[in-house]
């Protein structure tokens, strides 16, 4: 017989070819065989190597899922901007919910300092230091203890607090200081609500709050204790020296800052002659 080197699989599977000569194998079925040399990727180092290659396979994966899936849901860009602006107004509708079972079990005040700690802010209790929440987001709950304590302070600079969260805080009837500063979502409808506080709000800020405008400002006259406002940075102030001049005596015990007199306002009579001037040239 001849050796199997040179032996070949025929055309037909129940022949063998063996040196020039073919036996037939009476209801036999011939299958080929495969003799596969095992690959090694040199670019990749035992495990490790095979773990990334897994792992990068598996990103590619992920890849084209998503691909996949933002192609069967959104026919074009303008659905997934609104998908995505949904999905943000859930987000913040979510971190301003209350927190009911707190306020039963330890109070007003506690239910309050939880809601400012929880959006990243920090508060300060009545004859006790300022408690802030670290980088991580994580605080001390021994504030709970504080329940016949009242906040007298609440620092929410940057937080996404809305209308609805404003009712964490109106509950807050001893509240003396109030920083809202750089507040994206704070608007005209959320400074109309403040009016709760009057008898104890003594200083307030608005600074750089991108949706408080004229009419905003103009509903804080409940508040005739108030001792300092900072209305500087407020972009949707189509006036801030004229502003600053009503709000002055509006509210004629309080200091008022961030706005000048004069910004706004035409700076001499050659302006405002070009300001009169008719822009259709004769």
């Amino acid at each position: 017989m001849a050796h199997p080197a040179n032996q070949r699989k025929g055309p037909d599977c129940g022949r063998w070819e063996s040196g020039g000569r073919e036996w037939d194998l009476p209801g036999k079925r011939v299958w080929p065989l495969h003799l596969v040399m095992p690959v090694w990727n040199r670019g990749t180092r035992g495990i490790r190597g095979l773990s990334r290659a897994v792992a990068l396979e598996g990103s590619q994966k992920k890849g084209r899922s998503l691909l996949q899936f933002l192609a069967d849901h959104f026919y074009d860009v303008q659905a997934l901007r609104e998908y995505l602006l949904q999905k943000q107004v859930l987000k913040v509708h979510q971190k301003n919910r209350p927190f009911t079972y707190i306020k039963e079990r330890f109070g007003p005040h506690a239910a309050g300092a939880y809601f400012i700690l929880k959006q990243g802010g920090a508060v300060k209790f009545q004859g006790k230091e300022w408690i802030r929440s670290d980088a991580r987001g994580h605080f001390s709950l021994d504030f709970l203890k504080f329940q016949a304590v009242p906040v007298e302070a609440v620092d929410a600079s940057g937080c996404a607090i809305n209308y609805q969260g404003l009712d964490s805080l109106l509950a807050l009837k001893e509240l003396q200081s109030l920083w809202l500063q750089r507040c994206p979502h704070v608007d005209d409808w959320c400074l109309g609500r403040l009016h709760p506080l009057a008898n104890s709000l003594q200083e307030l800020s608005l600074a750089g709050c991108p949706r408080i405008s004229e009419r905003g400002l103009a509903s804080l006259h409940h508040l005739q204790n108030l001792r300092r406002l900072d209305i500087s940075d407020l972009h949707a102030v189509s006036n801030p020296g004229l502003t600053r001049i009503l709000v002055e005596e509006m509210l004629p015990s309080c200091q008022v800052l961030g706005a000048d007199w004069a910004q706004g306002l035409p700076s001499g009579p050659e302006e405002q002659s070009q300001d009169k001037a008719s822009p259709i040239p004769a």
